[in-house]
């Protein structure tokens, strides 16, 4: 089978092609044929070396997100039958050869859903690690709800930092479905149209001058709750337009990775800072946050595609170099990498 692998951190030019033997799934895994493999700046970070050192020489195959058809199971797995349509987060997580860039992976059961009916592999490949991001950040605050279904968040007010990227598209979607009212803050027009084609209800130029006085103006008594992609670089802004025990869940930083915080405002405001990254969350809420988003994908909340403000560009198995550079370079919308050869994705 194919597979793109690199044996050393570096830029996107040490991923190659390479034909490897078929892997077989050990007791609770399962094998899945790949369709789609997802691009997260999480996969080029790790490539680059920016979560470890050296390989040793071993192959690692990149890519933690992907979507596909179960094809073969390994003793104890009685979830899914062979056949099945499926999507997977953190594939690749302590698992060097088990990254989507390949045509076949095996991957503990825990890290793979079943695809709703009706999904396509497209949506199942983009959810991955956006979704449960999302998922995990809207579901975190200290009055908030740990689980989200349709009204989870009624009566709240959520702000989405960067709504025109993959997370922040995900945790409009999110929270729309589950019944809050959304603000969005972008940089341009163009990404103001694609968060407001997610769902949000307002956006707010973050560049504006007056951006913190759009945002009261939406909502006079504060936000409940931040989905924050820059803190570094929004916290101001984020603790001016906060609530009183509101909560802030940050999952990346854009500069230094370093902020600022007035001790006394957020005494006054009771607030929570809640710092999010899937590797250590712990499995039993991600399966939770899997099983919410599958629920939200049934109700047809979390649709992918321009006209949903999550455009898709896809490259194919010999290109994931590309597309890796695509997702380092800040692509907007969604980069996919085309595995196997199925023309309708379905």
């Amino acid at each position: 089978m194919k597979a793109i692998v690199h044996t050393q951190p570096g830029d996107a030019s040490v991923l190659r092609i390479v034909d490897r033997e078929l892997p077989q799934p050990g007791a609770g895994e399962v094998r899945v044929r790949v369709v789609l493999s997802g691009v997260n700046p999480t996969d080029w970070k790790s490539r680059s070396g920016g979560y470890g050192g050296d390989s040793g020489g071993a192959e690692l195959v990149p890519n933690q997100d992907g979507a596909g058809v179960v094809d073969a199971l390994g003793v104890g797995v009685d979830q899914f039958a062979v056949g099945d349509r499926v999507w997977m987060v953190l594939a690749a997580h302590e698992r060097p050869s088990g990254g989507t860039a390949q045509e076949y992976t095996v991957v503990p059961v825990e890290r793979v859903f079943p695809l709703p009916a009706g999904a396509t592999f497209e949506l199942g490949a983009s959810i991955g690690i956006p979704g449960t991001t999302a998922h995990r950040a809207l579901t975190v605050a200290e009055d908030g709800p740990r689980r989200l279904s349709p009204g989870a968040l009624a009566d709240k007010i959520v702000l989405v930092a960067g709504g025109a990227g993959a997370v922040g598209h995900a945790a409009i979607q999110l929270a729309r479905w589950a019944g809050a009212t959304v603000i969005s803050t972008v940089s341009s027009p163009e990404k103001a149209a694609l968060a407001t084609s997610a769902g949000a209800h307002h956006v707010v130029n973050y560049r504006s001058s007056d951006a913190t006085e759009q945002v009261r103006s939406l909502a006079p008594d504060g936000v409940d709750l931040i989905v924050e992609v820059a803190l570094d670089q929004n916290a101001n802004l984020d603790f001016d337009v906060l609530k009183p025990r509101g909560t802030i869940s940050t999952y990346a930083s854009s500069g230094d990775g370093t902020v600022s915080l007035n001790i006394r405002q957020n005494m006054g405001l009771n607030s929570r800072l809640q710092f999010v990254l899937l590797y250590t969350v712990g499995w039993n809420l991600l399966r939770e946050a899997g099983d919410d988003i599958n629920a939200a994908i049934a109700d047809g909340a979390l649709p992918v595609g321009e006209a949903a403000g999550l455009p898709v560009r896809y490259f194919p198995l010999e290109q994931t170099a590309d597309a890796h550079r695509a997702v380092e370079d800040n692509a907007v919308g969604k980069v996919l990498v085309r595995v196997s050869a199925e023309a309708d994705h379905r």
